[in-house]
């Protein structure tokens, strides 16, 4: 069975490093404020730990890493924020480009990218054509994405592919909806970190997260670098990941049945 298989069909193998992580990176603005910053600061420091990550995992073998940028929410923060954000944006993907190309790593932006103006979108494109060779890891990013919205666009986007399943909904499964999905391109995530203190997962990949491990930190993102990573990662393999199974089974994964 391919690795696009929902875990909840297959058990993926568990190894030592998160084949794909997914990450909120929360935090840049508080981050500024208690240093008597202005927002904006902490939004330019959080690329650079973008940046950092980015490279951390490439280092330690993470093939899919997801990052939520901005959220479907975030169009209610003030105005002036919310454009300086796209700003950072449009900045960061003509810096980054050339230098995740170079690297081998794959760009992709997911999300509903037509409320961004045409510019930017055309820039996405781009970015994501000039990368689309690349195989050494796939970066992700979450702009104007909301688990919900992945769910209701990949429903949409079935019915639309395959009316017969309208006329039959109870020939409807996972493998039908999951080709839809805007995280189509990668295995579900192993581990999930959010970053500020908040626990919560906010509406992201609500369907990809369903047997994720959960690790959050107070560590704010822009201070979130590779040690932090790694603290992470020593959690993630301290767990037994048993996807509905027992603890006898997982030690002893020669004694399951077979499919």
């Amino acid at each position: 069975m391919s690795h696009h298989a929902s875990s909840t069909l297959t058990v993926p193998d568990a190894g030592d490093v998160p084949r794909h992580v997914a990450i909120i990176m929360d935090g840049n603005g508080r981050w500024a404020t208690t240093r008597r910053l202005p927002r904006v600061a902490g939004h330019s420091k959080g690329v650079e730990a973008v940046r950092a990550i980015v490279e951390a995992c490439v280092l330690r073998g993470v093939e899919y890493l997801t990052l939520f940028a901005f959220s479907s929410e975030n169009w209610r923060r003030p105005p002036d924020e919310v454009s300086l954000l796209m700003r950072l944006f449009i900045v960061a993907l003509e810096r980054e480009v050339a230098q995740l190309r170079a690297n081998g790593i794959r760009l992709k932006i997911v999300g509903d990218l037509s409320a961004f103006e045409p510019r930017l979108q055309t820039l996405i494109r781009n970015a994501e054509h000039r990368t689309a060779q690349n195989t050494k890891m796939t970066l992700t990013v979450c702009a104007n994405y909301g688990g919900r919205w992945d769910i209701l666009q990949a429903t949409r986007a079935m019915l639309e592919a395959r009316p017969d399943l309208a006329a039959d909904p109870s020939r409807i499964d996972e493998t039908d909806l999951a080709p839809h999905l805007a995280m189509r391109h990668a295995p579900e995530p192993d581990l999930f970190i959010r970053t500020g203190g908040e626990q919560r997962i906010s509406n992201f990949m609500l369907w990809q997260l369903a047997y994720s491990e959960l690790y959050f930190t107070d560590a704010f993102w822009p201070d979130f670098g590779a040690a932090e990573l790694d603290r992470a990662f020593e959690s993630y393999r301290a767990r037994e990941r048993r996807f509905g199974r027992t603890s006898a089974q997982v030690a002893t994964p020669a004694e399951l049945p077979g499919p």
